[in-house]
Formats: C-alpha cells, structure tokens, sequence
C-alpha cells in the first residue's frame, strides 16, 4: 500500500452528492484589482460589495453575507473582473477556461469549483505556466487527468475507507498527530494523507494542516493548493516531479509514476493507468492540444 495515499478509486466518498456548479459570467469592470478592500473573513457584507480576495483577484457579494469565503460560497459571491487577468480571454489567466472545466467534469461535485482552482494557482505560478502553450495546455491536461482517476472525475473529495483513517498517523515523527489518530486520511483532488504529507503540505503553503487537515475537505482553494503542492513539489515513486515531467517533456507516463508508480506502472496495475491516460487523451483533445509521447509507464 502507498505511503502516500490509497488510490480514491477505491475509497473515496462522495459529499453531498450534489449537481455540477456552473458559476455566473464574471461581471465587468475596468478598475484596478488593487483599489478594493481586502476580503476578511467573518466581517458582514451587503449585496454589491467588492473584496480582493487573498489571490489578488476580486469579487462581488451576490446576496448579503456574515463574510463567506469568495471561492466556496459561489451563492454569495460572484468572480469580478479586474486588472488580474493575463489577456488571454480567460479573466483567470488559466489555460482552462470554465467552460471547458465544466465539460472536463460534468458530473462533479460542487465543493470542487473552478474559482478555488483558479484561486489556487497563485501559491505555484509556474505550473501550466511555463513553455509553450502546447506544453502549458498538456501540463494543466495532465494535472487534471491524473486528479479526475483519483476522484472518479471530482466527485470524491475524501476516502471511503473510513477503517483507514487511523492508518495515516506516524507517531514516530516529532510533532505527532495534534488533530488526533484519526485526522490525516485522504483528502482533496490527490488525496493527500499521513500526518507528515499534511505537515509538509501544510509548511510549504504556509497553512496549519497538521492541525487543523479538515481544511482540506472544507476550503475548495486549500484543496486545490495541496494537489498543486504534490504536483509541483513531490516525486512520490517517480525520480521527477509531476511538473517537471510535463515541462521537460518526460511524458504523462512519468506523472503516473510520480503519483501512483509503485502501485500501477510497471505492469502492476494496467487497467488504473489506462484509465489516467484516456482521461489525458481527452482532456487535450479539449484543449485543442497533441497528447505527446510516452503516455505510459
């Protein structure tokens, strides 16, 4: 079994069941990103407010609220375009546009929003951010296959196994487990699990997941930053990161065996890597993009 995680396909649980989220066209505006007051969270605001949020982008409150957070609570906020955008169409800046997410996930859950990914992509600028747009596409492609086989298309947000939870406790190391035995199961778009991954996640984005992990089942943009963390950051049983295997062109295969190699490449498990490259293959087709070599591992 994986140190890292159990693969989702076997257990993760669905929360909430709800219907794919189709967030409103963001609303127009020429102003400076930088002229609205930062959102804080728990302070009361009225219909029409608008915030900069912590990724520097702003939004505008679509029914009052007690200070809901702008990239989960889409009822009460909308994305308000500002000067953030790249000027590439896309007001996000991503290479995947909304619509195209929507397409890439019909079925999946709400906690899952396009503006938490979009929001998350501050904490690692360089990812489907560097080369070429060809490679820019296939890399943001290759992310969201490999996170789409890990949440049954991001349906799943947490294990279903709950016999394993308290599996991911190593109190060998010195910081313990201050959430509890039970806390670090997996979680988010690559489920990430053990007190140590949730540490190190956790210290690399400058957020308390050690002690406070539920974050990651509750904050679609945490969620999102701990998949871009492993991606960016974590070579798993691979020699490279996922990141660097699609910039430098090593291939999807060896995003594979970054995230999963010990259980699936290598002839372990051939239908799971199957399933990774047929949602890559359709992904860049999406995206208008060639799939590039080397698919398998």
């Amino acid at each position: 079994m994986s140190r890292r995680h159990v693969s989702a396909a076997l257990t993760a649980l669905l929360i909430g069941g709800a219907a794919p989220l189709v967030l409103p066209a963001a609303h127009a505006s020429a102003a400076s990103c930088s002229s609205y007051p930062d959102w804080v969270a728990g302070k009361s605001y009225r219909t029409g407010d608008i915030v900069r949020y912590t990724d520097g982008r702003a939004y505008v409150a679509e029914h009052d609220n007690p200070g809901y957070d702008p990239t989960i609570s889409t009822w009460f906020w909308d994305p308000y375009s500002c000067d953030s955008g790249s000027g590439n169409g896309n007001p996000s800046g991503f290479v995947v546009s909304e619509a195209q997410f929507n397409q890439m996930f019909p079925n999946r859950n709400s906690f899952y929003t396009y503006s938490g990914l979009t929001a998350a992509l501050s904490a690692y600028p360089g990812f489907a951010g560097t080369g070429s747009d060809t490679v820019r596409k296939q890399e943001a492609a290759a992310f969201l296959a490999n996170v789409s086989h890990e949440t049954g298309g991001l349906v799943y947000v947490v294990e279903q196994n709950t016999a394993n939870y308290s599996h991911y406790c190593d109190w060998s190391r010195p910081y313990g487990c201050p959430a509890g035995q039970s806390a670090y199961y997996g979680r988010g778009p690559i489920q990430l699990s053990w007190n140590f991954n949730y540490k190190a996640a956790g210290d690399a984005l400058g957020i308390d997941l050690l002690g406070n992990p539920w974050l990651v089942q509750n904050d679609s943009a945490v969620a999102w930053k701990t998949g871009l963390w492993y991606w960016n950051t974590q070579s798993g049983p691979g020699s490279m990161t996922p990141h660097d295997a699609m910039v430098n062109q090593a291939g999807f295969g060896q995003t594979i065996r970054s995230i999963n190699g010990s259980l699936e490449c290598d002839g372990r498990n051939p239908a799971q890597v199957q399933s990774r490259v047929d949602a890559y293959q359709r992904f860049t087709q999406i995206l208008g993009v060639s799939p590039g070599g080397n698919l398998y591992c």
